[in-house]
C-alpha cells in the first residue's frame, strides 16, 4: 500500500487539525444535529482556531517557504476570523450569501491548486461546494439547503482531521497505483 505521507510539515498538520476542528465545529453547529447547538456556538473556535491560529500557521508556512500551505491557511484565517467578529452582527442574507460565496470561491481556488495530494484538494473541494450551497440558502432562505452544506462542511473537517492523523501516524494519504488490468504492464 503506497503511504505517501511526504505533505506532513509541522505547519500543515498544525493547519489541518485547526481547519478540521473548526469545519466540524461550524458544520455540526449548522446541521443542529446536537440539540441545543447552533452555529453561534462555533463562533469562539472560528475566531480562536480557524481565524488566529489558522492565520499564524500560515504566516509560519511563508517563513517555510512553503508558498501553497501559507496562501492557504492565511487566506482560509482570515476568512474564519472574518466570519467570527461579524457573526452577531445584524446583516441581510444576501450580504452574508454574497460573504459565503466569496469564501467558496477562495476554496474553489484552493482546490484547484492543492499541492498536498488528494486529501487536500478533497478538503478544500467540499468546503467550496459546502460554501456554495449555504449561500445560495442564504440567498434562497432554505434551512434545509443550508444542512446539507453544514453536512458538507462536517465532510470536509473530517477529511482535514484524517489528513493530519493520517501524517502523524504514518497512515495511508494516497490510493495504491494497480495495474490497468491482466497483462497490462505499465512504462516507467
Amino acid at each position: 500500500m503506497d503511504n505517501d505521507v511526504s505533505a506532513g510539515s509541522t505547519t500543515s498538520i498544525v493547519g489541518r487539525l485547526a481547519l478540521g476542528i473548526t469545519l466540524l465545529a461550524f458544520g455540526l453547529g449548522t446541521t443542529k444535529v446536537i440539540d441545543g447547538v447552533t452555529t453561534a456556538d462555533a463562533v469562539s473556535l472560528a475566531h480562536y482556531v480557524g481565524g488566529v491560529a489558522l492565520f499564524l500557521v500560515g504566516l509560519l508556512a511563508f517563513r517555510d517557504h512553503d508558498t501553497a500551505t501559507g496562501t492557504a491557511f492565511s487566506a482560509l484565517g482570515a476568512l474564519w476570523f472574518t466570519w467570527a467578529v461579524t457573526a452577531g452582527n445584524q446583516v441581510s442574507d444576501n450580504a452574508a450569501g454574497l460573504f459565503l460565496l466569496l469564501f467558496a470561491l477562495v476554496s474553489l481556488s484552493l482546490a484547484l491548486g492543492a499541492t498536498g495530494g488528494l486529501l487536500d484538494q478533497g478538503t478544500y473541494g467540499l468546503l467550496c461546494v459546502s460554501m456554495l450551497l449555504l449561500a445560495v440558502a442564504r440567498f434562497a432562505d432554505s434551512d434545509s439547503l443550508g444542512k446539507v452544506g453544514g453536512w458538507l462542511a462536517v465532510a470536509a473537517g473530517a477529511v482535514a482531521w484524517y489528513a493530519a492523523t493520517a501524517v502523524l501516524a504514518k497512515w495511508p494519504t494516497a490510493l495504491p497505483r494497480r495495474a490497468a488490468g491482466r497483462g497490462v504492464t505499465a512504462a516507467g
